[in-house]
């Protein structure tokens, strides 16, 4: 018995007033690309092109079903990045990655300098520890050796590893000056963490974000839908 459709091979079947009905499911009318499409698209792909490197990463994200879900709908709030169709599968590293979602106090994490070294401020205060807690360092690379990506690392922090600035923990190490990665510090304690993103000095995705870029990665997709004029009634 067939309830429903069935589709496959470009033929789609299904039960019609008790009658087997077959019929082609092949369409040859073009995809809609209207602009807010577009967008839309765009925002998707690269954050499922983000979510593909960082899945790899132990992480956390416990207020959406799926760590996936929560991730998707934290990255919808990115700017939008424009890539042809060649390179759909690039991320562009950006301030506001999300690399954890939790019930923990946000930490405001900063990039700046201790006595001349860069280093990755934050607003957690030196004498202020929980017996279980533990401090998950991210690293964020901008990879260009080939379609650009962004690659992520995570490594524990003890807090051996880290200095005092007014009563709070840094972590200092000119490695936080380089202009192709990003950093994010997640406090964890036991099943919950602090909801935390990216802070870098990278720039390079803004050229992506421009006018040109939005019309050259449109026309390799075979351009914009216009949307037909509705007259006022």
């Amino acid at each position: 018995m067939l309830v429903g459709s069935l589709r496959t091979s470009g033929v789609t079947t299904y039960l019609k007033q008790g009658k087997l009905i077959t019929r082609s499911s092949t369409s040859y009318q073009k995809r809609s690309n209207t602009m807010p499409q577009f967008v839309q698209r765009q925002k998707m792909r690269h954050s499922v092109s983000l979510w593909m490197m960082l899945k790899y990463c132990k992480t956390m994200f416990t207020q959406r079903p799926t760590a996936y879900n929560n991730f998707m709908s934290l990255a919808n709030r990115l700017p939008v990045v424009y890539v042809d169709k060649l390179n759909d599968q690039a991320s562009f590293l950006m301030p506001g990655i999300p690399v954890s979602d939790g019930t923990l106090p946000e930490m405001k994490l900063q990039l700046g300098e201790v006595n001349g070294v860069a280093a990755l401020t934050t607003d957690l205060k030196a004498g202020e520890r929980h017996f279980r807690e533990k401090l998950w360092l991210y690293t964020a690379i901008q990879d260009m050796s080939a379609v650009p990506r962004v690659r992520f690392s995570m490594r524990e922090v003890s807090r051996l590893e880290m200095s005092v600035l007014n009563g709070c923990l840094a972590l200092v190490n000119e490695e936080f000056a380089e202009e192709m990665k990003g950093w994010a510090l997640v406090r964890v304690i036991e099943n919950r963490c602090s909801p935390q993103t990216i802070v870098t000095r990278c720039t390079l995705y803004e050229q992506y974000t421009t006018e040109e870029a939005l019309q050259v990665a449109a026309k390799s997709y075979g351009g914009l839908t216009e949307t037909p004029f509705l007259s006022p009634r």
